[in-house]
């Protein structure tokens, strides 16, 4: 996942929110960081959005990008 992917999502799942919840939520599994500090300190953007969204309770259908159906395989 890209940041710019990765700053759609955020503001296609949440909104003008996602800039809050971007810089004020601490994550556990992001090792206690927000998802900023996360993203500043080279987690990789597709680990920093699955925390976000299992910290935000965002069901898992809509994981891949704010309710983007999953690519298909094949």
């Amino acid at each position: 996942m890209k940041l710019s992917e990765f700053e759609v999502a955020i503001a296609e799942e949440f909104g003008e929110f996602g800039r809050v919840l971007r810089r004020d939520t601490v994550i556990v599994a992001l090792g206690n960081r927000t998802p900023d500090e996360a993203l500043a300190a080279g987690i990789p953007t597709r680990e920093v959005w699955f925390a976000l969204c299992a910290a935000q309770d965002v069901p898992p259908q809509r994981w891949h990008g704010a309710g983007r159906p999953k690519p298909a395989r094949g």
